[in-house]
């Protein structure tokens, strides 16, 4: 049966640009074939996707169909085509939107996964890691193309001020680190980069996972679990030292990107003995970081 009218290009009760319409939370299989750290990895990533344009004033609606539409399109080539990354399926379903969407000037797609990758515990048992992958995309119609590469990383750190009031209090002067009280750390990191520029995500966990006290692990035997608790004491961080960590081994690492990628790094401790958490953040450009880095 032929509609008679199209309601999504009608007015709107008032005339106002919004910014993002779209579908948050689409659940959708992609399978990603690339180059890992062992060799070749293709892995089956459960993906929340999140889709929206831009809504011009004198328009009513906006076509959410076309959004999902768009997200199957790709997704069903990534069958017969692995994609080599999320973050590079995101730029993808942005240059389709506008497409899509012709009265649309901006487009922007998040999606998180949940990512396992095998690791190794303190005392060298294999163990299996979860991981959130974190990638995005955002195009201007006629305009540029940026993707966003990140991670969502849970660490452990342990206070070095609570332990140097310890150690004074019991008057120690050993060589062990005394004790202190802990927190559960969930470090995020993202970087926003033109298109053409590329970083692994796995090498954002590592830069997380050594910017902590310590890493934690879904399972531990006594052994590892009391490796874990003393390599974390000798080791103690604040917060904002894992801010910091990520920063600077940021810098150090990825020597030959540009300056324009833009780096956000959030860092959310669980406080044991507080009824609140503590956090630090730092946004900036890479070239902003290497000058405070001379």
């Amino acid at each position: 049966m032929a509609l008679k009218c199209d309601l999504q290009y009608g007015k709107g009760d008032a005339a106002y640009r919004l910014t993002r319409v779209g579908v948050k939370g689409v659940r959708k299989p992609v399978l990603v074939h690339r180059e890992g750290r062992d060799g070749t990895l293709n892995n089956a990533l459960n993906c929340s996707i999140d889709i929206f344009v831009d809504l011009p004033a004198d328009q009513k609606g906006s076509h959410m169909s076309r959004n999902v539409e768009v997200l199957n399109e790709v997704v069903e080539e990534s069958v017969r085509n692995p994609i080599t990354a999320i973050e590079d399926m995101a730029a993808d379903i942005c240059r389709k939107l506008l497409v899509h969407h012709e009265y649309a000037t901006t487009a922007d797609v998040s999606i998180s996964s949940e990512y396992f990758r095998s690791s190794k515990t303190p005392l060298g048992k294999d163990t299996f890691e979860m991981f959130t992958l974190l990638a995005g995309g955002h195009i201007v119609r006629d305009g540029p193309l940026t993707k966003t590469v990140g991670v969502k990383v849970t660490g452990m750190t342990a206070c070095p001020c609570a332990q140097q009031t310890v150690t004074e209090m019991l008057g120690y002067s050993g060589d062990m680190p005394v004790m202190s009280h802990n927190q559960r750390n969930v470090c995020t990191i993202l970087m926003t980069m033109p298109e053409d520029v590329t970083v692994e995500a796995d090498e954002l966990i590592d830069i997380a996972q050594d910017s902590f006290s310590s890493p934690t692990f879904e399972l531990l035997k006594r052994p590892d679990e009391g490796q874990v608790v003393i390599n974390a004491h000798r080791n103690t961080k604040f917060v904002e030292d894992v801010v910091r960590g990520v920063l600077d081994r940021i810098v150090k690492k990825f020597t030959d990107l540009p300056d324009e990628v833009y780096i956000d790094v959030i860092s959310d401790s669980e406080e044991s003995i507080h009824k609140h958490d503590a956090f630090a953040e730092r946004v900036a450009t890479l070239g902003e970081l290497r000058q405070e880095n001379q």
